[in-house]
């Protein structure tokens, strides 16, 4: 039988925490009451990587993240603390940014197609006339040459016994037998197996699948049953020799059959509990028939967060919006539909124009205006990707909709039409691979940091139009969780989310007060602008959410927000004018914005954490399997990556533990406070009651709640545990409180495990439940 966890701790493993100080803080984790430990992945990487999702070499452990002996030590460690350990792996693509740190990759570029490692690359060689294009220059190949930058080194290594090619840092095999033509260099080059061209090739040119727009991380074909079990033997021994319990499948949408590929993994790992990073668009269902327990908590995160949000405020942000836009002479905000079509056909036509490319050459005939029609099917597709032949009512649904925006390509699309449904054909299995790079590059990436009304509405899944949820939606689906996927995993932050969960829950506050922000946000424009008005907006909410902040860290997200939103300034071409004004608004919070600052987050701060509260409760007792991100078991002010790979500080959250628990033995509460005390108390209740009694939340119930405040009050009967929390704190108190709001429970006495207060069996006013903190969690007697 699958063992499966009853809620996960992600941590970030990296050279500057190791599995081995990791080992270190499993006794806190159980302490905690975690059920697994959950790790990001520790196949080597290229050096230096923080995230290890560019894996060089699937044969071994990380060296540099503890190698082999950290994850003995580490697996000794959880078995001693009785957790389960969870791996995160990555079967899409590895890291080729150092070449000669893969050995596969480097294999490649130095024998070419005929080597048995070239199977393992989705390389397109007929397209590359035989090579691989590299677009790795800072200019034409000839210009490189004629500046000296091109360097041979001749000496011989075992890896490469005809000597080396430099350009800076990059360091290339020569083929057997070129070094002769040292003297030649543009025959040196024309004899390679790869070809070296300007960098911005990569977005019209590239022969090789990559990840997303990531040209360093190179597609694999893990549909080849040598290519799988190459690089899945580690993992396998890992699950079979008890070193890991369970696997976190990183994007799934990249591969050619992810159903397919999740067969072979339940085989090969006897049906190891696994979960997959997939995206799910609002009422989008994970495909059924995958053998999986369920996503990694996307779809969870994006409940949990508009159950608290004013919807009637952003109808008040969205003209605060349309202010902003026309002050700042900018054209009236688009619909989200509309945005989003023309982000993804930006991103389909420029950053991602080779992928459209192979699949024109894909087709099995030529079509007038292929590409263009191409383009244009994957920015009307409505989620990430179909899995023909399921899933063939998106195609259908891109297909009306393009014909319906480009009336010109009817044609084209009746051409097309048969082809792209036909799982048989080539151009079919590869259109899939390629929606979902543009969904994610266009929407997560791009269309999130357009939409800026309100920073709480633009996590990964979410839809912005989509801008709250009533507690009545709210509860249904959690019971379609429980029902359909009850072992899926939940979260509320990740190493990927956009803001952690504590800066969107102050910025949903937001939702609830617009005008008064309204005002805020003029005085802070007053101050430092980029003249920008809705980027304005996003930026001064990051400082609002995470403050207090230091102006290194916001303008390294303002710079990362700008660029990703790719309006004034961007990656590719970055605007150092503009960029300015992201500089000004840095320094200005270390300035006269601070003053600013200080004063409106005093004003929103308890209801901030009032949100906090709320979400972290219904997350940790819902249904599916809670994870709690590194860290977040304090209040965790961060911002995106790498902002929030920050270092935890473990040692202090053992010792707050410990002096929660004296505290609490004494029956003295913590406050809600800078401290973060009354959210550890929160999480360490709510995952303890879990893993010492799962018996208490196999159902879910809807609580009743009667009064005035009613609206207010979203609760839940688990089976022998009742959750209750409050949302729309400032609307409560608006109100004069909870007056005479009563929640319905059983004839049966119980205890609120955050207060030690006893409940008397019936009715229970949520004026006295809820008089020291705004959550309770109440377990019945027994």
């Amino acid at each position: 039988m699958t063992r499966r966890p009853l809620s996960t701790y992600r941590l970030q493993i990296s050279e500057n925490f190791s599995l081995g100080e990791a080992a270190a803080v499993t006794g806190y984790l159980a302490d905690l009451g975690v059920s697994w430990a959950y790790l990001s992945p520790l196949l080597a990487a290229v050096r230096g990587s923080n995230h290890g999702y560019d894996v060089v070499d699937h044969s071994r452990v990380d060296p540099d993240r503890g190698g082999e002996e950290g994850l003995e030590q580490f697996a000794a460690a959880a078995r001693a603390a009785d957790l389960g350990v969870l791996v995160d792996i990555v079967p899409n693509h590895v890291g080729i940014a150092v070449p000669r740190q893969n050995p596969w990759w480097w294999e490649v570029l130095r024998l070419g197609r005929g080597t048995r490692r070239a199977a393992a690359f989705d390389i397109d060689w007929a397209a590359g006339g035989g090579r691989v294009i590299l677009p790795v220059l800072g200019s034409s190949p000839e210009q490189a040459i004629a500046d000296g930058e091109l360097v041979v080194d001749a000496t011989f290594a075992p890896d490469a016994p005809d000597g080396v090619l430099t350009y800076f840092e990059h360091v290339l095999p020569l083929a057997p037998g070129t070094s002769r033509l040292a003297d030649d260099l543009p025959a040196l080059l024309d004899a390679q197996h790869y070809e070296l061209r300007f960098w911005r090739d990569q977005n019209t040119d590239l022969t090789y699948r990559r990840f997303f727009a990531v040209s360093e991380l190179a597609g694999i074909r893990v549909e080849l049953p040598d290519v799988f079990a190459e690089s899945h033997r580690e993992v396998v021994r890992w699950i079979r020799e008890g070193l890991a319990d369970g696997l976190r499948v990183d994007h799934p949408d990249g591969l050619a059959d992810p159903g397919g590929y999740l067969e072979q993994l339940a085989d090969a790992t006897g049906r190891a509990y696994t979960v997959v990073e997939k995206i799910l668009e609002p009422g989008e269902a994970l495909p059924a028939w995958w053998r999986t327990d369920g996503t990694t908590g996307y779809d969870a995160l994006v409940e949990l967060d508009r159950v608290l949000v004013d919807r009637e405020g952003v109808e008040e942000l969205d003209r605060l919006d349309e202010r902003l836009r026309t002050e700042t002479g900018l054209p009236p905000a688009q619909s989200w539909p509309d945005l989003i079509h023309d982000t993804k056909r930006v991103v389909a036509e420029e950053l991602l124009r080779s992928e459209v490319r192979r699949l024109v050459r894909t087709l099995p005939h030529g079509i007038v205006s292929a590409e263009d029609g191409l383009v244009e099917l994957l920015a009307c597709f409505p989620v990430y990707r179909s899995y023909l032949p399921e899933g063939r009512e998106h195609l259908e649904h891109a297909f009306t909709e393009a014909r319906r925006r480009r009336p010109d390509l009817a044609a084209t699309f009746t051409e097309l039409e048969p082809l792209l449904v036909n799982p048989h054909l080539e151009v079919a299995q590869r259109f899939p691979q390629v929606s979902g790079a543009v969904m994610a590059k266009g929407v997560e990436d791009t269309a999130f940091y357009r939409c800026t009304r309100l920073g709480t509405l633009t996590e990964v899944g979410g839809d912005p139009s989509i801008p709250a949820l009533t507690v009545g939606e709210f509860h249904e689906a959690q019971r379609a969780r429980l029902a359909a996927w009850p072992a899926s995993m939940t979260t509320l932050s990740t190493h990927d989310t956009k803001r952690s969960a504590d800066v969107r829950a102050r910025l949903s506050v937001l939702s609830e007060m617009p005008e008064r922000w309204a005002t805020v946000l003029d005085e802070l424009r007053a101050i430092a602008t980029t003249g920008h008005g809705p980027l304005d907006a996003l930026i001064w909410q990051a400082a609002v959410g995470a403050w207090p902040i230091s102006s290194d860290r916001l303008l390294a997200y303002a710079t990362k927000a700008a660029r990703e939103a790719a309006e004034a300034t961007s990656w590719q071409q970055p605007d150092a004018a503009f960029e300015a004004g992201l500089g000004r608004i840095a320094d200005a919070i270390e300035g006269d914005a601070a003053a600013v600052l200080d004063r409106f987050v005093g004003e929103i701060v308890a209801a901030g954490r009032s949100n906090s509260l709320s979400a972290t409760l219904l997350q940790l007792t819902g249904p599916g399997v809670p994870d709690v991100y590194q860290g977040s078991e304090l209040w965790d002010l961060s911002l995106v990556d790498p902002d929030n790979r920050r270092p935890v500080d473990f040692a202090l959250r053992a010792r707050m533990l410990e002096e929660l628990d004296a505290d609490l033995a004494r029956g003295i509460c913590p406050s809600i406070d800078d401290s973060g005390r009354a959210k550890l108390l929160v999480v360490s209740r709510a995952l303890r009651l879990r893993r010492d009694n799962p018996e208490l939340f196999t159902v879910y119930r809807p609580a009743a709640i009667e009064g005035p405040a009613a609206e207010h009050a979203v609760a839940v009967h688990r089976g022998g545990v009742t959750a209750v929390a409050t949302r729309l704190p400032l609307g409560l108190a608006a109100r004069g409180g909870w007056g005479d709001t009563v929640m319905m429970r059983p004839d049966i006495p119980g205890t609120d495990v955050l207060t030690g207060r006893r409940i008397a069996p019936g009715p229970v006013r949520l004026a006295d439940l809820l008089d020291t903190y705004p959550v309770a969690l109440i377990e019945l007697a027994r």
